[in-house]
């Protein structure tokens, strides 16, 4: 079948054959009676706006942003789903509308939807398996492709290929960036929270030094 991104609207297209639906909306009959069939809307008030860059594929699911809806959404055997909601919702309806240029692709090595906003250099990822946003990236590629489980991204219109041992790590297009974690914990202070995707390792938290209260402990910063 042949899938139609719309401005606002996404569309089932059967192809190579016509369907006959009961009163009911089954589909009971097939024949091949023309090339383009029936037209079968999604179930969702979502398109593709402007941004055909924002689309990427993976398997059986498909990625694209709806920038007027301020939305990032996914298409899947499921239908269609919202992803910006999961955390993310007041950001992207916030950031889609401040660029022109939406960049998606899909990063087979490591299984993440990357979408670029152009206009702001941020770059940020989804995940399935957690089924949230996991990470804000520090390159800013002009395009992006997966071929042969292998992740390039285009800067300046030279590619570069990803994910390689022998370069040092947050090292894209030879600049270097810090890694910084931000936590927002305290969402809802009434509730009690569990978090499952924390996991920290490292040294004793940080000691402010005071020399004032005669405690051996803390005489020296650790």
């Amino acid at each position: 079948d042949l899938l139609a991104l719309c401005e606002d609207k996404v569309l089932k297209i059967l192809a190579n054959k016509d369907a006959v639906f009961n009163a009911d909306g089954n589909p009971q009959l097939t024949a091949n009676e023309r090339v383009l069939g029936q037209t079968i809307p999604f179930v969702g008030e979502y398109g593709i706006s402007k941004n055909p860059e924002s689309f990427a594929s993976e398997s059986y699911r498909v990625y694209f942003t709806d920038k007027v809806r301020g939305t990032v959404m996914r298409l899947s055997m499921d239908g269609l789903t919202p992803i910006s909601s999961h955390g993310m919702k007041d950001w992207f309806r916030d950031n889609l509308r401040l660029s022109n240029r939406l960049v998606g692709s899909y990063d087979d090595k490591k299984d993440e939807y990357n979408l670029t906003l152009i206009d702001t250099s941020t770059t940020l990822s989804f995940r399935e398996d957690v089924k949230g946003w996991v990470s804000f990236k520090s390159f800013v590629p002009e395009n992006a492709i997966s071929c042969a489980n292998e992740y390039y991204t285009f800067r300046n219109g030279v590619p570069f290929l990803h994910h390689v041992e022998d370069v040092d790590r947050n090292t894209f297009y030879n600049v270097f960036t810090n890694s910084n974690v931000t936590v927002l914990i305290n969402d809802m202070p009434g509730s009690v929270k569990s978090f499952t995707t924390i996991n920290y390792e490292g040294s004793e938290a940080r000691i402010t030094l005071n020399l004032q209260d005669n405690d051996y402990y803390n005489l020296q910063d650790r």
